[in-house]
């Protein structure tokens, strides 16, 4: 079992502001996040499943929602109540990759069980309240691969990177 974070970041490790995502990027979304999520399990919040266009589920994937509400339910949702849920859930198939796909406080829960990290560095800054963790300042999380740098229909530029957990020596 493996668990990795997908992430979307200003260069400012912003990932969000006011409950809503800092900029869509169509090329990110459809070449970076679908590609690699598909057929996956994806765990996130209740708040970042009421981000979603007409708080659809992500089709072509188990959707896990994380909620403390013992009464939230969705339909076609796994619906759980802790991280320790979550890891139970997870030890439960061996051979999958889970993908932590937000908001902030998911993600803080979660990166320290993350072995991956797959950040989409948005070349700008963004007016923000929720941050990602920034990976450049913890030891234990090194810089693995780098894509080339795509310009997006919105006007900005981002560039892919991959971040592993590494032993401490």
């Amino acid at each position: 079992m493996s668990i990795c974070a997908i992430v979307a970041v200003d260069e400012n490790w912003a990932i969000g502001n006011k409950g809503e995502l800092l900029v869509s990027l169509p090329e990110d979304q459809k070449q970076n996040f679908k590609v690699k999520t598909l057929g996956h399990p994806v765990v996130y919040g209740r708040k970042t499943l009421e981000t979603f266009p007409k708080k659809m589920l992500l089709p072509g994937r188990e959707n896990i929602i994380l909620s403390r509400n013992k009464d939230f339910a969705v339909d076609g949702a796994t619906i759980l109540h802790s991280v320790d849920e979550v890891l139970d859930y997870t030890k439960k198939r061996e051979e999958e990759v889970f993908f932590i796909i937000g908001g902030a406080q998911i993600y803080d829960q979660f990166l320290p069980y993350c072995d991956t990290c797959i950040v989409t560095k948005v070349k700008k800054t963004f007016e923000a309240d929720a941050f990602f963790p920034n990976l450049d300042n913890i030891k234990e999380w090194k810089l693995y691969s780098r894509e080339a740098i795509i310009h997006s229909v919105k006007g900005v530029s981002f560039e892919i990177w991959t971040y592993r957990r590494c032993a401490e020596n």
